[in-house]
């Protein structure tokens, strides 16, 4: 009896995993971006991390630099049953400016751009679709500078970057930049929210 139930965990595990899909988005700074989708339903994990650079495992002070080309970046672990592909892209496109070349507010450079990392055929038509139609609508008033582009790796952050708003929320940084972003999360998003 003990081994058939240890079997069907395995096996029930194993099948929540499978039903698990991977997004990778740039906002500018991370810390903003993991403390947005952490709270969404259908979420299982984010970490933050860089991608899109020519510079093997970087760490926060090369990516830093502006000179490895790597953005800071999250990786959204999320179950398709439960939170869409294009529910991720909608939020993507609502929590940040994304017709502001290499900035986010004061956050200023490459690192910071605003950028779609996608991992299959179908992100990139969803993601390319979904731009265009926002362009075409004209609707930030000004061009759509989001960067789509095949992930080719994904370097996680430091450990003192994960959770980062969920282990520091009093921090000045936290209330004056993420806690905002939280409030219109909230207020566009309600029910999208664990």
């Amino acid at each position: 009896m003990v081994i058939a139930l240890l079997i069907a965990a395995i096996n029930v595990n194993a099948q929540s995993k499978a039903k698990t899909e991977k997004a990778t988005f740039g906002m500018g700074c991370f810390w903003c971006t993991e403390a947005i989708f952490q709270q969404l339903k259908g979420v299982k994990k984010v970490e933050s991390g860089y991608s899109g650079g020519t510079v093997s495992n970087p760490t926060y002070e090369d990516v830093s630099s502006g000179q490895t080309g790597h953005a800071e970046v999250i990786q959204v672990t999320y179950d398709p049953a439960v939170i869409s592909y294009k529910d991720l892209l909608e939020v993507f496109w609502k929590m940040h400016d994304a017709t502001t070349l290499n900035r986010q507010g004061a956050d200023v450079g490459t690192q910071y751009r605003s950028v779609i990392f996608y991992s299959n055929a179908d992100q990139k038509a969803l993601a390319e679709k979904y731009k265009n139609e926002l362009n075409a609508q004209n609707a930030f008033g000004k061009p759509v500078v989001t960067q789509i582009a095949p992930l080719k790796n994904f370097y996680k952050a430091e450990d003192y970057h994960q959770n980062y708003y969920k282990l520091n929320g009093s921090q000045p940084y936290c209330r004056i930049v993420i806690k905002p972003k939280m409030d219109k999360l909230e207020k566009i998003f309600k029910d999208k929210l664990k």
